[in-house]
């Protein structure tokens, strides 16, 4: 296999991930699976790509506060290394309520992440480097799109290849799919979810789906969920099922397959076998709370 460098840019988050284990008293105490760690879909990437065998650099903003230390500790640890631009800000936040389905409702504070600055991540940019991947929550934010938008844009100057992933429904809905498709107009490789890529696309099917963006794209992959996922690249289709037999908490689950798929391309493998090893990734992480499987 061969080793790439690749630069992750995206949001700093502390995971607050709570699963009622009763009905919620709305006025008083609800026992609790309660999780708290490092989060962030970008920092989700970069740990599934360390994972892969891959050198990874993490590129992001933070606040000078307690969850910095969190966030950095934990990603270092997972071997990925970690350059953050250091704000006046707080360091973003997120709290996850997992429902009984293991779907989330996510209550997200970006704190310092829209204070990303372009020039600290085209510095990061000067050193060599084979692959940059932007999280779509930088393109989603009208703060950083821009500082996203030009570190695609200096992948490709270079001859680089490049990857983005929609991240969110929501925040796409209110931005308008043609705003993200044209700061996401410099990537390579664009990943996504089965209701994003709708989104995106216009389309009421998500084969038809895959198509219209793989036109603007060079490769596209959708993961489907409990539907597995699909990848589309120079006219060829692969499909997957998928792995989980045990599912408790889907956070981070589309990070981890998708983090597995980008590393298993980059070091070569074909769209089937990316695609599995992007299904028993994302199979590891739901059977736990938290975004990273123990």
């Amino acid at each position: 296999m061969t080793r790439r460098r690749v630069i992750v840019v995206g949001d700093v988050m502390l995971d607050v991930i709570a699963k009622p284990l009763a009905r919620v008293a709305s006025t008083s105490d609800t026992p609790a699976s309660v999780h708290v760690g490092r989060g962030g879909a970008a920092a989700n990437m970069a740990a599934a790509l360390a994972e892969s065998g891959h050198e990874v650099v993490f590129v992001g903003a933070c606040g000078d506060d307690p969850a910095r230390a969190i966030f950095t500790d934990a990603l270092a640890r997972e071997g990925v290394d970690v350059r953050l631009q250091v704000t006046s800000g707080v360091t973003g936040t997120v709290v996850a309520v997992v429902a009984d389905d293991a779907q989330r409702a996510m209550l997200t504070d970006r704190g310092a992440n829209s204070l990303l600055d372009g020039s600290f991540i085209l510095a990061q940019l000067d050193e060599p480097f084979e692959h940059v991947h932007v999280s779509g929550y930088t393109l989603l934010d009208a703060a950083t799109r821009a500082a996203g938008a030009s570190a695609l844009r200096f992948a490709r100057e270079r001859g680089r290849h490049s990857s983005v992933d929609v991240c969110s429904v929501g925040p796409l809905s209110h931005v308008t799919p043609e705003v993200f498709l044209a700061a996401a107009r410099e990537a390579s490789m664009l990943f996504a979810n089965e209701e994003e890529a709708l989104a995106l696309s216009g389309e009421l099917d998500v084969e038809d789906a895959l198509r219209s963006l793989a036109r603007s794209f060079v490769e596209v992959l959708v993961t489907r969920g409990p539907h597995g996922a699909v990848a589309m690249c120079a006219n060829e289709v692969a499909r997957s099922a998928s792995r989980s037999d045990l599912v408790l908490d889907t956070t981070g689950a589309g990070d981890a397959a998708t983090g597995a798929f980008l590393g298993a391309r980059l070091h070569g493998a074909n769209l089937d076998d990316a695609l599995a090893l992007a299904m028993k990734a994302s199979a590891r992480v739901v059977r736990a709370l938290g975004a990273r499987a123990d």
